[in-house]
């Protein structure tokens, strides 16, 4: 009777460790969220979103004040309509502007809103139109060896011959 007892106990503490690490692993991963407060939706068009996916946060000041809930691309305005759901304990004016940030170097991307100064607040079904792009690093990289492959190319001879 003893050895069974000890054995259910085990494998409760045992259920309880994996459920735990399961938490921990979808809750790093960012895909589980436990985020029971009301909100309201607005969509933002980005004319390029980088690797921005849906459930990724939205900051202003560094706090988190909603979640990207989906990403859809339009045809025929050719860009991303990404749907946001912001807390409804924050109201933003309606010329907020938003960009799409990096966490770190190669971190993960989150959107900033950056509030406006207008007296109307955001609310359900508006769109955001102010919008910046996101930052693509091999973009960068290429502008940045076209530049010196076009100085390279501009620079006088060392050796010219006669």
């Amino acid at each position: 009777m003893q050895r069974s007892s000890n054995d259910i106990w085990v494998g409760l503490f045992v259920l309880i460790g994996g459920a735990a690490l399961l938490f921990l692993a979808l809750q790093s991963a960012n895909l589980l969220n436990l985020n029971f407060q009301k909100t309201y939706a607005v969509t933002a068009r980005f004319d390029n979103i980088g690797g921005l996916k849906p459930k990724a946060a939205i900051r202003s000041a560094g706090v988190v004040v909603g979640r990207v809930d989906s990403i859809r691309f339009d045809d025929k305005t050719f860009q991303a309509n990404v749907d946001l759901a912001l807390q409804s304990s924050y109201k933003f004016p309606k010329d907020s502007s938003l960009k799409i940030l990096t966490s770190g170097l190669l971190g993960e991307q989150y959107i900033g809103i950056e509030a406006g100064a207008e007296e109307k607040n955001l609310e359900a079904g508006d769109t955001i139109t102010a919008t910046q792009s996101a930052v693509v690093l091999e973009n960068l990289i290429s502008q940045f060896l076209f530049s010196k492959a076009a100085e390279g190319s501009d620079a006088p001879e060392k050796n010219p011959k006669k």
